[in-house]
């Protein structure tokens, strides 16, 4: 929020825009995942902009959260062939 009392905004917004980025090392490798979404704002009665934004940080932290996981567990699966690979010669 602006420290400016002496003029009132009269932008309203229309659009909002969250980027979730993470990055995690697994084994010898460095992993980033990233996930970004823009929503448009309806202009409709009851429109509840805090919530709107909140509902979007849930959606794109738990989107990269799943790509994460999804990365962890193919490494964990080529680990796991890698070494069964290994037993068998």
């Amino acid at each position: 929020m602006s420290n400016n009392t002496k003029y009132e905004s009269k932008a309203i917004t229309t659009q909002i825009k969250a980027t979730s980025r993470v990055s995690a090392k697994i084994g010898d490798d460095f992993y980033t995942l990233e996930f970004s979404e823009e929503r448009t704002i309806p202009d409709v009665e009851g429109v509840d902009l805090d919530k709107e934004r909140a509902n979007l940080w849930d959606d794109v932290n738990y989107s990269v959260d799943v790509q994460m996981q999804d990365t962890i567990n193919h490494v964990l699966e080529e680990r796991q062939k890698t070494l069964e690979e290994r037993r068998k010669r």
